[in-house]
């Protein structure tokens, strides 16, 4: 396996967010700055380039990076293997995960040894500004995915989050989900990659306020979204029971 810096690696999945890229990457390099670590800012656009986005990047000094294949978890899946650091951030890049949490979720990380660190809505103190149908559904989701996956956090719908980079190369050609269930996909795998060695596996939460996107529209389709859904509950659970009898 490749040798990783010391240091963090910020990763956006911007498919067409040009716009927001603009003000997004000076914020998250400020807080990057803030936490003392060397860093680099790493996006990964869709296959084909609808907008200036590399232009933005190369004027911001972010890595830009096109997905070979389509959907989100194969930018995902990008970023995890284009990462050059041993701490990996992944954030939204339609500005509705704030920059400023960045310190907060790395001081979580690093004093508390965690495995993950997701930036929650749903913790004390968090906020979730999404419409209300999309709030009912994530809670849904997230007490479904509890169970499913035997992992203790309240907000496993949100890529707003801190990882060890090593464990993410690790499991990276393991992940099968092509759309947003990748995001509770990748948590089972880094579970089952932890146990392998015997270990606890430390999902820690930091409370966030949710906004929604400055520019754009949203990419989620909700037939789409739910569909996949449905049938990643299925999967997810025969890997985990899979993983019991071996």
């Amino acid at each position: 396996m490749e040798t990783l810096k010391k240091g963090i690696s910020a990763v956006l999945l911007a498919y067409g967010e040009g716009e927001n890229l603009k003000v997004l990457i000076p914020m998250i390099k400020e807080k990057l700055e803030a936490t003392g670590e060397a860093y680099e800012v790493v996006v990964v656009d869709g296959p084909k380039q609808t907008d200036d986005s590399a232009g933005i990047c190369s004027e911001n000094g972010a890595r830009y990076y096109n997905q070979e294949l389509p959907g989100f978890a194969e930018a995902f899946k990008k970023g995890i293997r284009e990462a050059a650091y041993r701490t990996f951030l992944i954030l939204d890049a339609d500005m509705s995960h704030d920059p400023k949490y960045i310190p907060d979720i790395y001081s979580k990380f690093v004093g508390e040894k965690a495995d993950v660190v997701i930036g929650s809505r749903y913790v004390k103190g968090g906020v979730s500004n999404d419409a209300f149908t999309s709030k009912v559904m994530s809670h849904i989701l997230n007490t479904v995915y509890g169970v499913v996956l035997g992992i203790k956090a309240k907000d496993m719908s949100t890529d707003y989050r801190m990882y060890r980079t090593v464990r993410l190369k690790r499991v990276v050609d393991k992940l099968k989900c092509k759309n947003y269930d990748v995001l509770q996909e990748v948590l089972l795998y880094l579970k089952l990659d932890k146990q392998d060695e015997e270990k606890r596996f430390r999902v820690r939460e930091v409370p966030i306020t949710f906004e929604k996107r400055m520019y754009g529209e949203s990419k989620r389709q909700l037939v789409k979204f739910i569909i996949s859904y449905m049938k990643s509950v299925i999967y997810l659970t025969g890997v985990r029971l899979k993983h019991k009898r071996s």
